[in-house]
């Protein structure tokens, strides 16, 4: 799929907020409605094929009396997910009232499988059936999400009952993640918000992952291994990071597996990464994508992960974080404090104004040490992390730990203007625990 085909479904998912939802909500509110049912018919697209074959399973499971069904219903749906209820989405489409509708639609939703549920609820989605069934614009959201005119399915549309003349092609995983980002970066500049704390330029992306992989392609062997993002928003950098892996396995005549895992403490992007990883087919990663606060409730305290790639948020204040931890002068956390090989300690704790440099420090603490490959880190800050703090103070003791310990391989200056609504200078950090030899002791 180009990338005319990506904009035409994008502008047809923007075009339902200005037909549907004008005059109902205030433009700012539009993504209440529109990410989660991009979502939901993303997800009934994928189960349209095997909805008939889940419905018997159902039949059959209760028949049996069995309790706990989902296995076997997502089994039957040849998915991480499933709907067990008796509709698809286009079939609430021909059904009359509104309140039978509102009833019916509700039924639907609660179809969905417990993974797809906590998704909902992180989207609050729920709380919008009300408002739209007040205004009596539910049926034509639901109209204009099953349109003929836009496929949401990883299958083709054809014009032809022989199927050798294409009207719509397919949308892939890929393509559905960067229809999610786009909707994301559309939405947030609408509202003049800050982008960048949900998105990251592709390019910058990329460039991340090219950072990660190809300095230790050679040492790719066939194994299975780990990316992690602390910050992970829609979990756009964690699947281009899977993707660049995978390709550059291949290449080299390697055969890998790679597993996800990623944190992320805002709801609504938090659901939509979710999302994605569901629809990838892989229920097990979508496990690995914990919602909360890495700083202060990390959800991997005792794993390592081969690579990590960040983009945390710039000069965001920690404080409610701080005070989780028992308030900033009493944080004893190991991610943040450390011992110098002389037995000094060193306290690596920056103000609270900006907690960047601790998502950093805690991509530190998961290094693996026991590995050829050890760990590689990249991670984009501004330029608060390079130049803030005294001598002696947390900032300027976080820099001298990771370079006396020889973790930094590189630090790369952007050119300005790379996130969106910001001309603030950012800079990609490279760190590794396995310097080649000619590195060593340089930066």
């Amino acid at each position: 799929m180009d990338n005319q085909e990506y904009n035409s479904i994008v502008s047809f998912i923007w075009g339902i907020a200005d037909d549907c939802l004008r005059d109902v909500y205030v433009r700012g509110k539009y993504r209440d409605v529109i990410l989660p049912m991009t979502v939901i018919r993303r997800l009934d697209a994928m189960l349209e094929e095997t909805k008939p074959a889940v419905l018997e399973m159902k039949k059959q499971l209760d028949a049996a009396k069995i309790d706990n069904q989902w296995p076997a219903l997502c089994n039957a749906a040849g998915q991480a997910f499933c709907n067990a209820s008796p509709f698809l989405l286009k079939d609430l489409t021909s059904r009359g009232k509104k309140q039978t509708l509102e009833a019916d639609f509700k039924a639907y939703l609660d179809g969905f499988s417990p993974n797809v549920q906590e998704i909902l609820d992180k989207f609050k989605f729920r709380d919008q059936i009300r408002t739209m069934v007040d205004a009596d614009i539910l049926g034509s959201v639901i109209d204009k999400f099953t349109s003929a005119d836009i496929n949401l399915s990883p299958n083709p549309v054809y014009k032809d009952a022989e199927k050798t003349i294409v009207k719509l092609p397919g949308l892939d995983n890929h393509g559905m993640g960067t229809i999610f980002e786009e909707l994301i970066r559309r939405f947030n500049e609408e509202n003049n918000e800050e982008a960048g704390e949900h998105w990251t330029p592709r390019d910058v992306v990329e460039l991340m992952a090219d950072l990660a992989m190809i300095p230790v392609e050679d040492k790719i062997k066939d194994a299975s291994y780990s990316c992690y993002d602390g910050a992970c928003g829609t979990g756009g950098m964690l699947t281009v990071a899977q993707d660049r892996l995978l390709k550059t396995a291949a290449r080299r005549g390697k055969n890998v597996s790679i597993h996800l895992f990623g944190q992320e403490i805002n709801p609504e992007t938090y659901a939509i990464c979710k999302a994605d990883m569901l629809l990838k087919g892989d229920g097990e990663e979508a496990e690995h994508i914990a919602y909360g606060s890495t700083l202060s409730l990390d959800a991997n305290p005792s794993r390592q992960f081969d690579f990590m790639l960040s983009n945390p948020p710039y000069g965001k204040s920690w404080k409610t974080d701080a005070d989780k931890m028992g308030g900033k002068s009493e944080i004893l956390d190991t991610r943040f404090n450390a011992y110098l090989s002389g037995g000094e300690e060193l306290k690596m704790i920056p103000r609270t104004s900006d907690g960047q440099l601790l998502f950093l420090l805690n991509n530190v603490s998961k290094m693996k040490t026991d590995t050829e490959l050890g760990s590689r880190i990249i991670e984009v800050h501004n330029g608060s992390s390079l130049f803030t703090g005294d001598a002696g103070s947390g900032e300027s003791n976080a820099r001298r730990y990771l370079i006396e310990r020889d973790l930094v391989e590189a630090i790369i200056a952007l050119p300005d203007n790379m996130f969106y609504n910001t001309g603030i200078g950012t800079y990609i950090w490279v760190l590794s625990n396995k310097k080649e030899e000619r590195r060593k002791g340089k930066i």
